[in-house]
């Protein structure tokens, strides 16, 4: 068994790995570059309209082998979630090769492509991986494990052949809402003594310490809420079912109304028979918005109509807004407000902080002070904090760990001495 990460060993996002043994190729996520070599935010919208070459000389596709372009084409591309630094990149591999991914990820995938200007799972190539459940890709046995992230349908994965086992971690923490998952995942690899463990490490070398869990931010986005005297602004990821689930708390508690827009309430639709989430329209107290983004969208009628059952027009919101909590992101203010947000309005943004560096939202956090309001930053990470690493890696106890999706590949090495870093294209052995 070989592994090469082909991009992701000194960068966060961006992941792609290959694993290869007895003459089969599998491709552990493909995705989008997070930053540029300067660690700035990076523009997916440099990549419209140019072709895979161009692309592979620029470096945001990475050189695979059939992958992309000419070359042997891999057996198969196992997808831990949906997020787009692992799956920006899928709509451009070769469509001929399947993608094995859970049905959350695909759902996630739909509602992306829907609401979010992303690319959708296409159905012709989906295999769907089951949670414990192992299956065959040619010479390797591939087992998903369920992993709490910040996106709804995660897995790990653990690769066997040639009597040599590898775990993918994908992205994952342990301080969400479902840490039982990293324990039923230490329970069932712990005794198998893996012989790698391509671990993801977001936090490391970042001198940031342990932070707070989910259920720690769901208390300060209430008092947040129950803080502010007018209009409440939440502004997060839909599909990040654990911060919709806190702020759905978190709004009920302080005896307010929660006002989803169509696509968090299209998500809510999707999870809602696997997941606490309500479905829409037999949530209360929870109303649903379709601004003026969604109405100029003609083809997403029956997404209406399974979702509209508990509609909210702006005027009721702007007559009585110290009621509402409102779903927010910065399109708004010019298409539903008219260019000026409501006055006295708190805007709570619980998402990566690397966005407020991009122009919509710099302009967001003027406009909130132009209203009289305020901006106010309620977040948790998706990715496990480094002293959780270490108690996950330790329990874990792989022969060897190799570090992935992260700024400091070398911060591993202080903590495990049986670390070892790779550069991007370097295939290794596992032995």
């Amino acid at each position: 068994m070989d592994v090469t990460i082909h991009r992701g060993s000194k960068e966060i996002g961006g992941s792609c790995v290959e694993v290869s043994a007895g003459g089969t190729r599998l491709i552990l996520d493909v995705g989008l570059p997070l930053v540029d070599e300067d660690r700035e935010p990076f523009d997916a919208r440099t990549t419209k309209n140019k072709s895979v070459e161009e692309l592979i000389a620029a470096k945001v596709i990475p050189n695979v082998p059939g992958l992309f372009g000419d070359g042997p084409r891999p057996d198969a591309i196992l997808l831990s979630h949906s997020h787009i630094d692992h799956a920006g990149l899928l709509h451009l591999t070769n469509p001929e090769i399947p993608i094995h991914a859970t049905k959350g990820a695909s759902q996630m995938m739909l509602a992306g492509d829907l609401f979010a200007n992303q690319e959708r799972l296409p159905k012709e190539r989906h295999h769907r991986v089951f949670p414990g459940r192992p299956f065959t890709v040619g010479a390797f046995t591939v087992t998903p494990f369920s992993v709490d992230h910040s996106t709804f349908g995660c897995v790990a994965y653990l690769l066997e052949a040639d009597g040599k086992s590898l775990l993918y971690s994908g992205d994952l923490r342990w301080h969400g809402r479902k840490p039982e998952m990293l324990q039923n995942l230490v329970g069932s690899i712990a005794p198998r003594k893996i012989d790698a463990l391509v671990m993801e490490g977001t936090h490391v070398g970042s001198g940031r310490g342990k932070g707070k869990n989910e259920y720690e931010l769901e208390a300060e986005i209430l008092a947040t809420i129950r803080e502010a005297k007018k209009l409440v602004l939440a502004s997060f990821s839909p599909q990040d079912v654990d911060r919709l689930l806190s702020y759905m708390n978190a709004t009920r508690d302080a005896g307010r109304v929660f006002v989803a827009d169509a696509y968090t309430a299209f998500v809510m639709h999707l999870v809602a028979g696997d997941t606490e989430v309500p479905r829409p329209g037999e949530a209360d107290p929870v109303r649903i918005y379709f601004n003026a983004t969604f109405q100029k969208k003609r083809n997403l009628q029956t997404v209406a109509e399974k979702i509209g059952k508990s509609r909210i027009e702006l005027d009721e919101i702007l007559q009585s807004p110290e009621r509402f909590v409102m779903v927010f992101r910065p399109s708004m203010t010019r298409h539903d407000f008219g260019g000026r947000l409501p006055a006295g309005c708190r805007c709570i943004y619980s998402a990566w902080r690397g966005y407020l560096e991009k122009p919509d939202w710099m302009e967001c956090q003027k406009q909130v002070a132009e209203a009289g309001g305020d901006f106010v930053p309620r977040h948790t990470s998706g990715h496990i904090y480094e002293e959780d690493l270490v108690d996950l890696v330790t329990k874990l106890n792989p022969k060897r760990v190799i570090p992935i999706h992260t700024f400091e590949p070398g911060g591993f090495s202080r903590h495990f001495p049986n670390a070892t870093p790779l550069n991007d294209g370097e295939r290794s052995p596992i032995e």
